[in-house]
């Protein structure tokens, strides 16, 4: 079974800084797609930041310029550098695989647990 298993979730005064990391467990030869999503109180999920495995990146209008996602293909993890935090970036953020290809088996999309990142002075 594969699992994803974020860290780096915590509370930072606006302004300040956090990097999150994501790694997938399991014996896996590839991931199309890995990204990072958000949900806040009483709000939907939503996309922050996603990255292809040939490098392609998308991100949410508001966060451009501010966040910054990156994988490490061969190490099966991604990452997402959060700089000048602001309060409405407070949410549960989730780290998403898409199209995983293992030694035995393809999934098509697995979510980590999901890390709480807090801004707030």
């Amino acid at each position: 079974q594969v699992q994803l298993v974020e860290s780096g979730g915590g509370l930072v005064q606006p302004g300040g800084s956090l990097r999150l990391s994501c790694a997938a467990s399991e014996t896996i030869i590839s991931i199309d797609t890995m990204g990072w999503y958000r949900q806040a109180p009483g709000k939907e999920r939503e996309l922050v930041a996603t990255m292809t495995i040939e490098g392609r990146t998308e991100y949410l209008d508001s966060v451009k310029g501010r966040f910054t996602i990156s994988r490490d293909n061969a190490k099966k993890m991604t990452y997402l550098q959060m700089n000048s935090l602001k309060p409405e970036d407070t949410a549960v953020y989730y780290c998403n695989a898409g199209g995983i290809l293992t030694t035995t088996f393809w999934l098509p999309e697995v979510w980590g647990q999901g890390t709480l990142v807090t801004v707030s002075s």
